[in-house]
């Protein structure tokens, strides 16, 4: 592992040439690898920007006991790719000259050994978990019904073909034939429905060519393409009590554990937050005024900006409430948002006495790592293949297309 860290140091100091010779090197030597990644050059120039903070991901978890489960998790998704072994040898391969091209005279055969070692128990771990799942590579999915919150927001009900697994508070990656070879992570806003059905709820992001299309023109009847559901930001099993922070659309997956919650009342409070940029983005109150009133255990705070602040004062104003409450030791804190909320919260809350164990949300990098889940990091593969950003738990800190 000392050997793999120090030499990516000095791949750090040089990551824009890295990445830009290893697609070179990866679409001259193997030209039809080319129709596996989006087909925009706006697109694939933000591949470029996640493949760094990937590798960085990867080379600081490689004795890392989560990975090794991660990955098989990741192979099996990477199967809507139609990835195969021959993609995966590829693709080391071009690794391993990016590499070998920017470490220069510190790349020793000691050094090739060691990334070409890496590399392969990552490979295998993915194709692993490829050939043991038991899922198809993706889910056709009907639009039954669009449902649009100005111009920015929407939430899609799907109706896949086939049985969807998921569990509240993760989310799916989807495509659109009007975007192709693009994927993008949203997060499913109910918990498993009888009848199979599942919303997702979509942020239209300025000049985001997938995001634009899903919220502004799509329609009931059109079909799009389901990667498996990711994510951990799922209730644990524990007898105390939680408190939900949702911001924006990362009302999503708070909205899918509430309603986990009331199948199940628990026995303690449940105290939930919902930060929006303005009261016009509070696309939900309706709903959660519903769910305050019908729930005795359920509390409800909204924050928005005072009138004439800076939408970013909703975060301040958070803090100020929740520095109001008391008991956060004793709290299991659900938090879901756009990365910099979530860094700027887990930061307050820990400040509180919130015990880091017990704040849950999808992981985010240090701030400027460039993408992530979201909150969940990408993995190896999918700053290869395109695997896209979380839908509000982005861990490159830019909003996801």
């Amino acid at each position: 592992m000392r050997i793999l860290k120090s030499s990516f140091a000095v791949v750090e100091r040089r990551a824009e040439h890295a990445v830009k010779y290893f697609y070179s090197h990866l679409f001259w030597h193997n030209p039809g690898i080319r129709e596996l990644f989006p087909a925009s050059a706006e697109d694939m120039e933000r591949q470029r920007d996640r493949l760094f903070a990937a590798l960085t991901h990867v080379v600081a978890h490689l004795d890392d006991d989560s990975l090794l489960p991660y990955l098989h998790d990741l192979g099996r998704d990477h199967r809507k790719f139609l990835a195969g072994p021959e993609h995966y040898a590829a693709l080391g391969a071009s690794l391993l000259a990016a590499l070998a091209r920017t470490c220069g005279e510190s790349w020793t055969p000691t050094v090739e050994k060691a990334w070409s070692e890496a590399y392969q128990v990552i490979a295998d771990a993915m194709m692993a978990g490829a050939a043991a799942s038991e899922d198809p590579p993706w889910w056709e999915a009907e639009i039954v019904r669009h449902l649009q919150y100005g111009e920015d927001i929407g939430v899609l009900t799907l109706r896949p073909h086939a049985p969807f697994p998921h569990l509240p508070g993760q989310y799916a990656s989807v495509s659109s034939e009007r975007v192709p070879r693009t994927w993008r992570t949203y997060s499913i806003g109910n918990a498993p429905r009888p009848d199979g059905t599942l919303d997702l709820h979509i942020s239209r992001i300025e000049d985001g060519r997938l995001s634009t299309v899903l919220v502004r023109e799509t329609r009931p009847g059109e079909m799009l393409r389901l990667g498996a559901a990711g994510g951990q930001l799922t209730l644990r099993p524990a007898d105390r009590p939680v408190s939900l922070i949702a911001a924006g659309t990362g009302w999503a997956p708070i909205r899918a554990m509430v309603e986990e919650l009331a199948a199940r009342p628990p026995d303690h409070d449940v105290r939930l937050f919902v930060v929006a940029r303005d009261a016009a983005y509070l696309y939900d109150r309706p709903l959660i005024d519903e769910y305050a009133a019908a729930f005795g255990w359920l509390g409800v705070t909204y924050i928005t900006p005072a009138p004439g602040q800076h939408r970013n004062q909703a975060t301040g104003r958070l803090a100020t409430a929740l520095g109001h409450r008391a008991m956060w030791p004793e709290q299991d804190v659900y938090l879901s948002g756009p990365a910099p909320f979530v860094e700027q919260t887990v930061y307050v809350l820990k400040e509180l006495g919130a015990l880091p164990g017990r704040i849950f949300h999808d992981t985010v990098p240090a701030a400027g790592t460039g993408h992530g889940p979201g909150g969940r990091p990408l993995g190896f593969g999918e700053w290869f293949l395109g695997r896209p950003e979380p839908h509000w738990h982005n861990p490159s800190g830019r909003a996801p297309r």
